[in-house]
């Protein structure tokens, strides 16, 4: 395919030369012969192989599904308007405005590059994590492993599919924060009534969840908010920490952030951890989104 016809690979280069490996959390190492993201950066940033992404940018292919374009945006830190031209280009419907959006706004995105010794993440309407930083991953565990319905928080609480050891204590109780999350849950369904996403986590958490079932029965719509939680780690032991959600203006995205008041031992173990953590965002794989 010619450059004049190949408008997606193009376009998907233009945005990766804009780029610096600052931009997206990643270290500037070595010498660069051209501004922006190296191939093996953005694709690794993407959850996609770098043949994959070549082949995208030379023309070869220029149909790539749904989950490969949410995933090349989140990467590429696209605003809105351009998210909906990488799909017309990519020839794709436009993402619906009745349903759950898994975009991170580039201001979020350079949120998090620039918070990367806090445990910050962003969860989607429905609860499912997008990304996060390294300290976060070494605090709950490597979250880009396991698929898309493993990372979130709904299905791990009502049906957990691993170990759910590492998930959150709070301290009001489990039948609260059960309540709490199913209330929110019934929130975003009224917000989004036809994605099928939702409907599927509602349907499948009913049928297979005898704590999910009288909680959705009761038809209760709420918010979730601050909390203490207390999470029980293998390296540093039980470690408490005040949960905070942060809501994103524009968006139905939430940012959730586990902090610790400095001087205390909780602070204490987070320092352990940051040793160990990443520095650069964690993202979800394109085949997850």
């Amino acid at each position: 395919m010619t450059e004049e016809r190949n408008h997606l690979g193009t376009a998907l280069h233009r945005w990766r030369d804009r780029l610096a490996p600052a931009d997206v959390g990643l270290p500037a190492t070595g010498r660069r012969r051209a501004a922006g993201l190296r191939r093996e950066e953005l694709a690794a940033l993407a959850g996609l192989s770098v043949d994959h992404l070549v082949r995208l940018e030379q023309g070869r292919t220029s149909r790539p599904s749904e989950q490969v374009a949410a995933a090349l945006a989140r990467a590429l830190h696209l605003e809105t308007s351009e998210r909906d031209h990488l799909y017309r280009l990519a020839h794709l419907p436009q993402p619906g405005s009745g349903r759950i959006s898994v975009h991170v706004p580039p201001s979020v995105q350079r949120l998090l590059a620039a918070l990367t010794r806090e445990a910050l993440a962003v969860f989607a309407a429905d609860s499912t994590l997008i990304t996060c930083t390294g300290l976060w991953a070494a605090l709950f565990g490597e979250p880009a492993q396991p698929p898309a319905k493993q990372r979130n928080l709904v299905r791990e609480t009502f049906l957990p599919e691993r170990d759910a050891s590492r998930l959150p204590r709070s301290e009001r109780g489990r039948e609260a924060t059960e309540a709490a999350l199913v209330a929110d849950l019934r929130t975003a369904q009224g917000t989004f009534p036809d994605d099928p996403r939702l409907r599927g986590l509602i349907q499948e958490c009913t049928t297979r969840s005898p704590r999910f079932a009288p909680l959705w029965s009761q038809g209760v719509a709420g918010a979730l908010g601050h909390d203490r939680k207390t999470i029980a780690h293998p390296a540093v032991g039980e470690i408490t920490l005040d949960c905070d959600i942060l809501t994103v203006p524009g968006s139905d995205l939430r940012i959730v952030a586990y902090t610790a008041a400095a001087g205390t031992r909780s602070a204490e173990q987070l320092d352990f951890l940051r040793v160990t953590a990443t520095h650069a965002p964690l993202l979800s794989r394109a085949e997850d989104s």
